[in-house]
């Protein structure tokens, strides 16, 4: 199959009575920024995964507008708005706490151009703000099934490069040499695995191919920029599905290297990360919220347990050594995915409980309960009994002390039995038994 899709100036129009659009899915912020645009004179359609979605009968999470106006043409308008990106100038257009993005028309570019706007670091395109026709905007998008167009005014789908055709038949197809594309940006290759895994699409083979000759390309990524597509990766609802496609084309040994060494001699591994995987998915599923630091933990979970033994001296090792091991396995995995501050102190947090819960005892269990990480740190608790680490009799019993109430509680904690310890000498014994204690 030809992927390389030639411009078309007349897109193929398809009419209210030839799809399937319900635009009452469609939000009215929307609605009224691609009127407020057209009553002004300017071109503004919805564009992308919107229209998208709405062939496919999926409610859009979020709404993209594309129009001709420039980024200061858009702005006028809008008096809560404002211009971000460099590398992508768009206008965010507020209503409330949401936003709407509204993009200028980009024109294709090649390498070899010569535009003050338009910039290439080994053919990655590192900012382009080179604007053009709808025509041109369409062609510069990644996949046919994102370069659809929806016309408000008469309830139309534009399509320039045959993305409908790509939605009716459930195919994934990349506008232009796929290789070419990767180069100028090799997140398309994650935002494939997302498409994928998430829509149930079949990449087709010419998109496929190339991939695995192109994994390294990641490595010209922003840090930064790779921990929030992985988040959308694993944040999708599809997260197992995201996981094994990335495995599949060799992409996760880009993103978390350390944790991926790790899989290839530890069959278990797996079933822990798909555990919390799936249990992320269930839980954005019915709309509950969730904590990328979670997921961070449990992917880099063995690699912080390696940390530990490294600092662990005759069976021990102190707080900050904990932290210490902490904050190395994370700054490691800084270079593949930058993990915010915020995310890494709690990502620490819940490492750090995972000892508490076997030894903890007495009045300190109601305190233990109480604290915000509690909750994060018991759910990476359970899940660790698929390591073998943990006994479903240890995990059940901090599920059962949770549900009862207070006098049961306090007769649970009374029967609680003592942790098993390592033979020592009496008299060491019980001086390190009262450290122990008072260092609880």
């Amino acid at each position: 199959m030809n992927t390389n899709i030639q411009q078309s100036t007349l897109p193929k129009k398809t009419l209210a009575q030839e799809h399937n659009i319900d635009e009452q899915k469609i939000c009215k912020h929307a609605k009224r920024v691609v009127n407020t645009l057209t009553n002004k004179g300017y071109q503004a359609y919805l564009v992308g995964g919107c229209v998208r979605d709405l062939l496919l009968n999926i409610t859009p999470k979020d709404f993209d507008i594309a129009t001709n106006a420039t980024p200061e043409e858009v702005r006028s308008l809008f008096d809560r708005s404002r211009i971000i990106g460099r590398r992508f100038q768009i206008v965010h257009v507020y209503y409330g706490r949401e936003f709407l993005e509204v993009s200028t028309f980009r024109a294709q570019v090649s390498n070899s151009a010569s535009s003050p706007n338009t910039q290439f670091n080994n053919g990655q395109i590192t900012r382009d703000n080179t604007f053009g026709t709808i025509d041109e905007d369409a062609l510069r998008r990644d996949f046919s099934i994102n370069a659809l167009y929806y016309d408000l005014a008469e309830s139309a789908v534009l399509d320039f490069c045959s993305g409908m055709d790509a939605v009716k038949n459930r195919y994934l197809r990349m506008i232009g040499d796929p290789v070419t594309r990767y180069r100028e940006d090799p997140v398309r290759m994650l935002r494939a695995m997302r498409f994928r895994a998430k829509l149930g699409l079949e990449i087709e083979e010419d998109t496929a191919a190339p991939i695995a000759e192109c994994t390294h390309l990641l490595n010209d990524i922003s840090s930064a920029r790779l921990f929030d597509e992985t988040i959308k990766l694993f944040h999708s609802g599809h997260a197992v599905n995201c996981f094994h496609e990335l495995k599949h084309y060799g992409l996760f040994q880009q993103l978390f290297p350390m944790t991926d060494k790790e899989l290839g001699h530890d069959p278990q591994l797996q079933d822990f990360i798909v555990g919390a995987l799936s249990s992320t998915d269930t839980r954005i599923n019915i709309g509950k919220s969730v904590n990328p630091a979670f997921i961070f933990a449990v992917l880099l979970w063995r690699s912080f347990q390696h940390a530990v033994t490294k600092r662990t001296h005759n069976g021990k090792i102190s707080p900050e050594s904990l932290w210490d091991a902490g904050r190395n396995t994370i700054f490691r995995q800084a270079s593949h995915t930058t993990i915010p501050k915020r995310f890494a102190i709690t990502i620490c947090e819940i490492w750090k409980f995972q000892s508490r819960f076997e030894r903890i005892r007495g009045r300190q269990i109601p305190d233990f309960i109480a604290h915000p990480r509690f909750r994060a740190a018991y759910d990476f608790m359970c899940l660790r009994s698929l390591l073998g680490e943990v006994t479903q009799a240890e995990a059940d019993w901090w599920t059962d002390i949770q549900k009862c109430d207070a006098e049961e509680k306090q007769l649970m904690i009374e029967q609680r039995p003592e942790p098993k310890r390592e033979p020592k000498s009496k008299s060491r014994a019980s001086k390190n038994n009262q450290k122990n204690i008072k260092s609880e």
